[in-house]
């Protein structure tokens, strides 16, 4: 089967009628592993087991990346003059290979290509049994595999997935916290860690996951789940202050005087205004000292998305150094993506709404935050070093992912629907309604490029959908825009 988009009456036969189905490619694209995911959707639709697809992606995505990663390693190790298999060589090379590899992956996936390593995914579903093998044609050294078993070992320590995520590992130990987590997710399911293996066969390493359907269940929500669903249904409504000056902003009736006297008996509000407004996005001649001079040049609209951003800030707070460093991370998101919408997509129509999804985006995980710190720090820092959303893992944690949570509480608080779109779809764009495509995407995008965990974004990494939006096709043009965009802000936050 080509890595071409999937035909999914082949995948359902293939389910039926006990054929293998294979996946093959070479370098591993961000779209192989999207197709990837789908063909596994649709193969347990098609037997009835939708419940484990989260889980089972993650096992797929987990080892697909280790695969690639050890083919990565060969042509690095070759290409240093290096030997795999002297300890003094592995230990040097190590040291080195993650930060240069990173920094030019486009040549080495290259390298892998024209070396001929592959990756090949194999979905074979016979006798109420699912088999999902992985392998590559470098075959892993005995060093690697008994660090794979010792990894399997370790998953033993821990009672839940949320346990191992917010144990403080060292760096030694984090490498191989993924298999840990693979193990744990099969525990989820119900099956154990003989439902995993890795071995070499014909050349080739291949990691197997055996699952037997008729073991298999889904887990009960979980203790974090429930808390979550608690402190969002506790979540108080807007400040009244608040309330009322939205419902003036929505009456066509109100006078801009009127509303200008209300803002300025709330001081806090009347600094925040003032201080957007005499920021870069409006790019004034002069300062604005005058709450009227502000609501005109604000809009409506424009203020009633500030007094969302304002009024969730009040509601949620920023008491800690996380949510201090989420609300500065949501700031600059707002301001990349109202950069992005006037200078590349050139669509003013939506300025005001890109803003205030900017800044809303990840409402979510401030809740989150607040409930279980240690958690949503631990998968951010997982799933940055292997470039994975970290909503997957937030779903299996918790049961819900930030950007669900935002979403629930946007809708909870009556927010606009672009702007629900925009704070629940900020990592998956092709889900929005199309009504609200430009939004989504400008803010899914704003977000990706001022990612605190990277200094460069690889541009397989970025849906197609918004690659071709912005007429975005090389990791190059992307990191490009970046050091535009972190400049126009430091201007900004200079200017201030």
């Amino acid at each position: 089967m080509t890595t071409t988009k999937i035909d999914a009456t082949k995948v359902q036969q293939a389910a039926r009628s006990s054929i293998p189905l294979t996946i093959k490619s070479y370098k591993l694209p961000h779209e192989t592993e999207v197709q990837l995911e789908e063909v596994l959707s649709v193969f347990l639709k098609e037997i009835g087991q939708e419940a484990i697809k989260d889980a089972l992606a993650y096992c797929l995505r987990e080892l697909a990346v280790n695969a690639k990663k050890a083919n990565t390693k060969r042509v690095y190790f070759r290409q240093k003059g290096l030997n795999l298999l002297d300890s003094h060589d592995y230990e040097a090379g190590m040291q080195t290979f993650k930060e240069e590899t990173l920094s030019n992956i486009d040549e080495y996936l290259e390298l892998q290509r024209q070396a001929g390593l592959y990756i090949k995914v194999i979905f074979h579903y016979k006798s109420r049994v699912l088999n999902l093998y992985v392998t590559n044609n470098a075959e892993m050294t005995r060093k690697e595999q008994m660090r794979v078993y010792d990894r399997v070992a370790r998953s033993r320590a821990f009672d839940s997935l949320e346990e191992a995520l917010t144990t403080v590992l060292d760096d030694s130990e984090g490498a191989g916290l993924g298999i840990v987590i693979l193990v744990l997710m099969l525990r989820k399911m119900g099956l154990d860690e003989e439902a995993f293996d890795i071995d070499i066969k014909n050349g080739e390493t291949v990691a197997r996951v055996h699952i037997p359907m008729s073991e298999v269940h889904a887990e009960a929500l979980d203790e974090v789940s429930e808390e979550l669903s608690r402190h969002i249904e506790g979540l108080p409504q807007f400040p009244e202050n608040i309330l009322r000056i939205q419902k003036m902003i929505e009456d066509p009736d109100s006078d801009l005087h009127e509303i200008a006297g209300h803002i300025s008996t709330d001081p806090s509000l009347t600094a925040d205004l003032l201080k957007v407004v005499n920021s870069a996005q409006f790019m004034l001649p002069k300062r604005v000292d005058s709450i009227f001079e502000a609501v005109k040049l604000v809009g409506m609209r424009g203020l009633r998305n500030m007094l969302f951003s304002y009024g969730t800030q009040k509601v949620l707070g920023s008491e800690t150094e996380e949510t201090r460093e989420l609300w500065q991370h949501s700031y600059r998101t707002g301001f990349y993506a109202y950069y992005i919408a006037r200078y590349l997509l050139k669509n003013r129509d939506i300025l005001d709404d890109v803003y205030a999804g900017g800044i809303l985006h990840d409402m979510g995980k401030i809740i989150f935050a607040s409930v279980h710190p240690d958690l949503i720090q631990q998968i951010e820092r997982f799933c940055a070093e292997r470039n994975l959303s970290s909503g997957l893992l937030e779903d299996l944690a918790s049961g819900l992912n930030h950007a669900e949570i935002g979403g629930l509480v946007a809708k909870k608080w009556n927010f606009p629907e672009a702007l629900v779109e925009a704070i629940r779809y900020h990592h998956d764009p092709s889900s929005c309604d199309p009504v609200f495509q430009d939004v989504v995407s400008t803010v899914y995008l704003a977000n990706a490029l001022c990612d605190r965990h990277s200094y460069r974004v690889s541009i397989e990494y970025i849906e197609p959908s918004v690659r071709e939006r912005f007429d975005l096709k090389t990791t190059d043009a992307l990191n490009g825009l970046k050091k535009k965009l972190e400049a126009a802000f430091r201007q900004q936050t200079e200017r201030r």
